[in-house]
């Protein structure tokens, strides 16, 4: 029996990492886009991209990895199907039951990564992510400019450029601005050599300095432009505002999560607490699922399967809003959709059995 588990569990846990990895692919591209249009605006810098990605990491796979796992399952349990391998394991002995509980262990190992992912590592790391962006929101808009590329500022009638930036960020070659704060007053253009930041000790006030430039100031199509050359020209700049990245409940930690009398808190606690024991129940709705006829081919199965996976997350999601507004009381939790399910699965299990016993009653009448 052991040489059966090892080779199931195997088959189970190639075809899920190479579905996971394929998803979790997908899902973190559609991010990191998102995230690289925000550093190419100016308003995260982009050395904090990659660290911002792995922070995220675990709440990518709490709802990967269960979905990785049921496709996993379709997948190496319905090849073995089709190549009757399933066949001649019942041939030598091995019953459905057996089936289960062998495959039972690979879900048990994912139930407890995504159970440690949504209970402690999502929080954490969405609290890092957090902490990242209120850093970010932090510091000035200059500090955010990309070499090479005009970026509108934070203050919206700021658009800059510079050419080059030192190693450490601090000073700016060949510097531009243009500023046109309404429709009505002129248009400021300034250019410099160089340009760096300077801190008022006192005050605590930030100003851009531009070194050996000139300011522009006039209407578009007149001629009427003042035209001022400085050695030195200070700009003072605006102060950065608060910001958070991510809803409270989703950063949260769950201990604090416990002590909450807020709706929302106990929903989110709910789905986190909720959340790890759908993959054990996916893994019964998969193994029966997987069963397909050599002649019905091998992807048979995934439409309806998918779509039975589709309607018990989204119950899941629908359950937390609901709790979270008061549409459902507190005490009922998310549990009641997990009892579903398995009655649904056990329908799944007991009819095929209960045909097969009247398809003997009807033979032997």
């Amino acid at each position: 029996m052991f040489i059966i588990f090892r080779y199931l569990t195997r088959q189970i846990l190639v075809s899920m990492l190479a579905v996971t990895g394929v998803l979790l692919m997908v899902f973190m591209s559609g991010r990191f886009i998102k995230y690289l249009a925000q550093a190419a605006e100016g308003s995260i810098s982009p050395d904090v991209l990659f660290a911002i990605m792995g922070y995220r990491l675990p709440d990518f796979l709490e709802l990967i990895l269960p979905l990785g796992l049921f496709i996993g399952i379709l997948l190496a349990y319905g090849r073995m199907y089709l190549e009757s391998e399933m066949v001649v394991l019942y041939a030598c002995g091995v019953s459905e039951r057996q089936i289960i509980m062998q495959t039972m262990g690979a879900s048990l190992l994912v139930t407890l990564i995504v159970g440690a992912c949504t209970i402690y590592l999502s929080p954490w790391g969405l609290q890092q992510v957090d902490n990242i962006l209120k850093e970010q929101s932090q510091t000035t808009e200059f500090a955010m400019l990309v070499p090479g590329r005009f970026q509108k500022l934070k203050e919206g009638n700021r658009v800059a450029y510079s050419e080059s930036l030192s190693g450490d960020k601090r000073e700016m070659h060949n510097v531009f601005i243009a500023q046109h704060d309404k429709a009505n007053q002129p248009l400021i253009l300034i250019s410099a050599e160089t340009g760096n930041q300077y801190v008022d000790p006192k005050t605590g006030s930030r100003y851009l300095v531009l070194h050996n430039g000139a300011r522009f100031e006039g209407n578009p199509g007149k001629l009427d432009y003042k035209v001022t050359t400085f050695d030195s020209y200070g700009m003072r700049l605006a102060k950065p505002t608060n910001s958070s990245f991510s809803g409270y409940a989703d950063a949260v930690s769950t201990e604090k999560l416990w002590g909450s009398s807020d709706p929302k808190m106990q929903a989110m606690l709910q789905w986190r607490l909720a959340l790890p024991f759908i993959v054990p129940v996916v893994t019964l709705l998969a193994i029966r699922l997987s069963r397909v006829n050599p002649r019905q081919g091998r992807f048979f199965h995934l439409l309806p399967a998918m779509l039975i996976y589709i309607t018990y997350l989204g119950s899941m999601i629908a359950g937390q809003s609901a709790l979270a507004k008061g549409r459902l009381p507190l005490w009922a939790g998310l549990w009641w959709i997990h009892i579903l399910f398995l009655l649904l699965i056990a329908g799944l299990y007991w009819l095929p059995a209960w045909r097969r016993k009247r398809g003997a009653r009807h033979a032997a009448a």
